[in-house]
């Protein structure tokens, strides 16, 4: 079992940055890929990026890529989404997940655990 906690949201001019956190319980984190979604008014849940458990991999939707960034801190047991650049269409809720699968999905279905969300309302 799983407790994600996310924090770091809020308002923010386009163009400013925002630091996402996501801090887990459980005394496996590394074994764990960690993953970022938003969800925009009526718009369904998107996937942004995922780290695996070691760190090595990261992808990115290419709506983010070049101005996100995903890390991770194993001895901390927690994850992190540096947002720069951003853009008013990156105002959603944005949630962290977690999965202990052999698989990386990009798909939010086959994540088992969730966060409960931080608002992100980015000002044009």
């Amino acid at each position: 079992q799983v407790q994600l906690v996310e924090s770091g949201g809020g308002l923010v001019q386009a163009g400013g940055s925002l630091k996402l956190s996501c801090a887990a319980s459980g005394r496996t984190f590394s074994a764990y890929t960690m993953a970022w979604f938003r969800q925009a008014p009526g718009k369904e849940r998107e996937f942004v990026a995922f780290i695996s458990g070691s760190g090595g991999r990261t992808n990115y939707a290419n709506s983010v890529k070049g101005r996100f960034a995903i890390s991770r801190d194993n001895a901390k047991n927690t994850a992190s989404l540096q947002m720069n650049s951003l853009k008013s269409e990156d105002t959603a809720i944005y949630y962290c997940a977690a999965d202990a699968g052999t698989v990386i999905w990009t798909i939010s279905s086959k994540y088992k655990y969730w966060g409960q969300g931080t608002q992100v309302t980015v000002s044009s």
